[in-house]
């Protein structure tokens, strides 16, 4: 086995407010890191000459005592200093997390992490939309693709489950693997099967590369937040964390938006035969993928993630990753003058990495890979296993808790709020139905739609049904004879005890089981259409667009004010504060009773409980180490994916039958989650570990 290195960041006999440089540390047992900067000469420009005009000159805020900015960035890394030294028995992981937090504060916050934000952003985008995309396509899909209830409810359910999948499954691998490549493949499955998806002419097909895709996408939100990080100073963290949360309101808007202005035109499809069918919602799919399409570009451009670099012993990769951060910043701030003084850093080496390579070592390719797939398997499992140990199962059990409860209620009801109305329009429309009994009609053209109408015990003696719609329409105990239904298309139509004699259907939808109990005598049905296809302009209503709209746009203000004050309020309250408040705003839903007041309501509670899922985001960061991040956060992601498809599924049972349930179940969610949240630790001044 190589001996590991033998890293240091510092020099031990340095100033406390001086990085190592290259002259120095060479009598020691370390790894130098030569920066490529010729000697300086006197007045040569360089971070120790250039700007000491300034430097020298009084600080304004001397005159009131107020300390100057940098002299209280050296005091605190002085005192982090003097902690190490003090602390005899400290850790490598606690000194190179200390020393990494100065080099990001060297480093500074700037254009390298402003560029990371927008591809990052777009990852968290992509996620967001995942969550719209089924939902919106349905209405159309279920006709084009012949679904029944069952599968429609179970490819929803199955969106959730496979996102779930992918949050363990990318989040243990980027902790093993990096999170930069772990999050490239992971878009890319995606992107690859939702296009696959928008071609899929089966419901089989299409549910499987749904499935697949959502693998994919499933992954992006435990990397995204466990990535991003890493490249922020400690100062930083909260608000810039919060920000980025941001994206996935924006994923919202982009669905709705795009599907309104998509899927009702259904002539931006084509159709080759009978065999392809590529109607507009399909276009909509291949839309929807394209912000997990402009990250995948933009993170080709992005490097790996330093301190992931230096946990796996790889120093070289992370100290140029780190000058690289440095001098973009810094040049972008008009200081390109400004050196990257870096030469030492003393980073920990892991048995783990030397167990799969020398395991890869030997044998055939095949059995090198399978070999290194099993010892990585075993890996993950080790580090998910990690997260109930004596030091991290307070933490685990708490944010479990926090995560199940709050996801359980808002996505409860996220699915609650549509449904609501949707059965509201429902009692609406049956209200207006029209009742037509014992009517006699002869010898009559029908030209015109008939919609929302209940015929019972007629009689229709030689009338003609040409080219019309049948939307809502049932026809019980009535007599159809010598009459003649060409190009008819219907939408929830039946036919229930009826007689239908010496009837010819021509060019129509009407199969078999929309005759219930029905008596035919020399009827004959000729090129009848059995597909589902969309072969009607149907009215598609809008309201499922906007009520998702204004949802996501209700998201702005929390997300705005939970940026500015997560460090000043701190992580802790603003959690335990939104989810209580949030608990609070359920209770108005008892004086929901039209579609107005409901989506009043959904505004209210989504601009509140965003400020609480910021919150819960920023402190499931700032609580795991380094080598578990990734681990932690996909496993508790995934307990969110398993409590939305609870809550969605059982607040959805309730709908028309009781408000109560769904409101109570929902209150004592949020308390219970939001009286544990106020038992966490207060992470703010925290070095990530």
């Amino acid at each position: 086995m190589a001996e590991p290195y033998k890293i240091n960041y510092y020099n031990q006999g340095r100033s406390d407010n001086a990085y190592g440089t290259n002259g120095e540390g060479g009598g020691q047992d370390g790894y130098g890191y030569q920066v490529d900067y010729p000697a300086q000469e006197e007045d040569a420009a360089s971070d120790v000459t250039e700007g000491h005009d300034e430097e020298d000159q009084m600080y304004e805020g001397e005159y009131q005592g107020i300390p100057h900015p940098d002299e209280q960035k050296a005091a605190q890394r002085a005192a982090r200093t003097k902690s190490r030294g003090a602390a005899s028995a400290a850790s490598e992981l606690q000194e190179l997390s200390e020393q990494y937090e100065d080099i990001m504060e060297d480093c500074g916050h700037g254009k390298f992490q402003w560029t990371l934000f927008i591809v990052l952003g777009l990852a968290l985008m992509a996620d967001g939309v995942e969550c719209f995309v089924v939902a919106f396509v349905l209405p159309s899909a279920e006709k084009d693709l012949c679904l029944s209830n069952a599968e429609k409810g179970m490819l929803g359910l199955m969106v959730f489950l496979s996102m779930m999948v992918g949050a363990f499954l990318w989040g243990g691998l980027a902790d093993k693997l990096g999170r930069r490549k772990c999050l490239i493949v992971a878009l890319a499955i995606n992107c690859a099967f939702a296009f696959l998806s928008s071609f899929a002419q089966g419901y089989g097909f299409f549910l499987f590369f749904r499935l697949l895709s959502g693998i994919g996408i499933g992954g992006t939100v435990p990397i995204v937040y466990t990535y991003f990080s890493e490249f922020l100073q400690k100062d930083k963290r909260g608000e810039h964390l919060s920000w980025l949360c941001m994206f996935w309101m924006m994923g919202g808007i982009y669905a709705s938006f795009t599907a309104w202005g998509i899927i009702p035109r259904y002539g931006w499809g084509f159709s080759m035969g009978t065999e392809l069918q590529f109607h507009s919602w399909r276009v909509f799919v291949l839309v929807a993928a394209l912000p997990a399409i402009a990250s995948l570009v933009g993170l080709t451009f992005m490097p790996e993630s330093p301190r992931f670099l230096l946990e796996n012993a790889k120093h070289d990769e992370a100290w140029m990753i780190l000058k690289q951060v440095h001098d973009t910043n810094w040049r972008a701030k008009g200081q390109p003058e400004k050196v990257f003084t870096v030469t030492h850093i003393k980073a920990p080496k892991t048995a783990e990495d030397e167990f799969i390579e020398i395991q890869a070592a030997t044998g055939t390719p095949v059995q090198r890979w399978a070999v290194r797939s099993l010892t990585l398997c075993k890996l993950v499992l080790k580090n998910v296993a990690s997260l109930v140990s004596a030091e991290l199962r307070y933490a685990t059990l708490f944010m479990a808790i926090i995560w199940f409860c709050m996801a359980f209620s808002y996505y409860g009801l996220s699915v609650w709020f549509p449904d609501m109305i949707k059965h509201l329009q429902y009692e609406e429309y049956e209200s207006n139905v029209k009742m037509f009994k014992r009517e006699r009609i002869e010898n009559f053209h029908f030209n015109f739609s008939l919609k929302n109408q209940i015929h019972m015990e007629g009689e229709y003696i030689r009338d003609k049904f040409i080219n019309i719609e049948l939307i809502s329409v049932k026809f019980e105990d009535t007599l159809f004879e010598d009459c003649r239904f060409e190009d008819i298309r219907s939408t929830d139509t039946t036919f229930e005890n009826c007689t239908i004699r010496s009837t010819v259907f021509y060019n129509t939808d009407l199969w078999e089981e929309r005759f219930i109990n029905c008596r035919m005598e020399n009827t004959t049905f000729e090129r009848n259409r059995h597909g589902c296809h969309l072969d009607a302009l149907e009215e598609n209503d809008v309201l499922i667009y906007l009520v998702s709209f204004l949802g996501s746009l209700a998201v702005l203000p929390g997300n705005i004010i939970s940026a500015l004050f997560m460090e000043k309020i701190g992580r802790v309250k603003i959690i335990g504060g939104s989810m209580l408040i949030s608990a609070g705003c359920t209770f108005l839903l008892f004086l929901s009773f039209t579609q107005s007041a409901i989506i009043a309501l959904q505004c209210l509670f989504y601009g509140v409980s965003v400020a609480a899922w910021n919150g819960i985001e920023v402190v499931t960061v700032e609580l795991y180490p380094s080598s578990k991040r990734a681990t932690a956060f996909g496993v508790l992601n995934a307990l969110c994916k398993l409590a939305a498809v609870l809550g969605s599924s059982i607040f959805a049972s309730f709908v028309g039958i009781t408000k109560a349930i769904p409101i109570l179940l929902s209150f004592a969610a949020l308390v219970g989650g939001g009286l544990v949240a106020l038992r966490l630790p207060d992470t703010r001044e925290k070095v990530l570990l």
